[in-house]
């Protein structure tokens, strides 16, 4: 834009600018320049977030749906442990759902895999696809209400992203429950049609089933996932020939088997060996690469923004003012967007409230706790006390009633002391007084003090 305005002598000068901002942002960003880095920082935050997929394989029993599985994303998600929905055959159409995280090269993808036990196995086979029906709408509902809440930050994609329906390889032609399933589903979920145990066909027998299921599909006016059209001429190449091979005819093994020296997966038969990822025996190589390496993330987007929609406007095109779905059974309700965000104000409300009552009770529990063991240790110090006033009178009793005697002794020693004083003084004086005597004898009469004596 400001270089549009300035005039043609200044216009070298403007170039030589913006190549030296170009050269600081190439040295700054390691060559690249801000947009060309965006693709990388998309890539950093999708790979460090994960992604999830869905699949849903529906089909009779029998007709190797768990192997193929395994032989897609090379997991033992079937196995002794968790056997596969045809060893364990229900009397009524059941959905059951079991997920794995696959990890390659730093990506890790959440797979969920939802079968359907049961499926076409039972003498009448009305409303068989009424479960099915319902657990994808169950997931729509749940996305729904996801989006609708006040904290949308964790809105885990539980959505069937697609759908693997397996044919049985009977060579006549769709069953007329084939056909309405998918007409039931072909709205709901991206329905891809399989040729089940393809090498129980020959190559002819295979073609010529194809194209009638194809014609059968577009006489009942069934919507299978259409491919994208994209601008790049190979890639369309790529999509017409695999819309070309149209209903995909798989085999799945999980067996290794030798062939020329080389290690296969396939089916040893007495003809020879089926194998799984050969181009020429089946389409199961087509099959994987479509979902796992070229169609994954347009399946999601398929999903997201035709099925889900279109889910998400009848849901609230039915939703009236007085909030009665008319869609649904008379007198069955449901809430709109605004009563629902409302209601999930007053749950939150009402969850802060009880956690908040419950956070109270704990901290007067934990306090009366606290006060009890206070008293605890006051009683125990007020007893200590006690019993150290106690030992300390009976240690002053017992060094008085010491101190009493040494004062009797003291008294009685001093009394005897004063005794042989008396005495030594007594004495002393009667010696004085003989010692008198005798020297006044001796004075007197002129005599020894020996002869005094004598």
């Amino acid at each position: 834009h400001s270089a549009s305005k300035c005039s043609v002598a200044a216009a070298p000068r403007n170039a030589n600018c913006r190549s030296f901002f170009y050269k600081i942002t190439n040295d700054e960003l390691g060559g690249l320049r801000g947009l060309a880095n965006l693709p990388n920082q998309v890539y950093r935050k999708s790979v460090k977030r994960g992604f999830e997929f869905t699949l849903m394989v529906v089909g009779e029993s029998g007709l190797g749906k768990s192997t193929l599985i395994n032989s897609l994303f090379l997991t033992d998600l079937y196995s002794k442990d968790y056997p596969g929905p045809s060893q364990r055959i229900k009397k009524t159409v059941q959905v059951e759902q079991s997920k794995v995280l696959i990890k390659e090269g730093g990506v890790q993808l959440t797979l969920t895999i939802v079968d359907t036990p049961g499926f076409g196995d039972a003498v009448d086979n009305s409303n068989c696809w009424q479960p099915v029906i319902n657990y994808i709408d169950s997931k729509c509902e749940d996305f729904l209400n996801a989006e609708s809440r006040v904290n949308r930050r964790s809105m885990p994609d539980n959505r069937v992203h697609c759908c693997l329906y397996f044919i049985a390889p009977s060579g006549h032609g769709l069953k007329p429950l084939d056909i309405e399933f998918m007409k039931r589903l072909h709205d709901k979920v991206n329905v891809i049609p399989l040729i089940a145990k393809a090498d129980t066909l020959t190559p002819e027998e295979c073609q010529l089933f194809k194209k009638q299921i194809m014609k059968e599909i577009q006489e009942h006016k069934i919507k299978i996932y259409e491919f994208p059209d994209t601008e790049d001429d190979e890639d369309n190449k790529l999509i017409r020939k695999i819309k070309e091979k149209m209903p995909l005819a798989v085999v799945g093994s999980n067996v290794v088997i030798e062939v020329n020296g080389k290690k296969v997966r396939g089916r040893q038969y007495p003809w020879g060996v089926a194998e799984v990822e050969n181009g020429e025996h089946c389409d199961f190589t087509v099959l994987r690469n479509m979902l796992i390496r070229t169609h994954m993330q347009n399946l999601k987007d398929v999903t997201n923004n035709v099925h889900y929609e279109n889910y998400r406007s009848k849901k609230l095109a039915a939703v009236t003012c007085n909030g009665v779905d008319n869609s649904k059974v008379k007198g069955q309700l449901t809430k709109s967007p605004l009563a629902q965000m409302e209601e999930e104000r007053r749950e939150h409300v009402m969850k802060m409230k009880k956690m908040e009552a419950e956070m109270e009770q704990v901290f007067e529990m934990k306090v009366k706790e606290k006060k009890q063991k206070l008293k605890d240790s006051e009683a125990e110090l007020e007893r200590r006390h006690e019993q150290m006033k106690r030992n300390l009178e009976a240690q002053y009793k017992e060094l008085e009633e010491k101190r009493r005697v040494f004062e009797e002794e003291k008294i009685n020693w001093e009394a005897q002391q004063k005794i042989l004083e008396q005495q030594k003084l007594d004495a002393s004086k009667s010696v004085s007084q003989w010692l008198q005597r005798v020297f006044t004898c001796k004075f007197k009469f002129n005599f020894s003090p020996l002869t005094c004596c004598i």
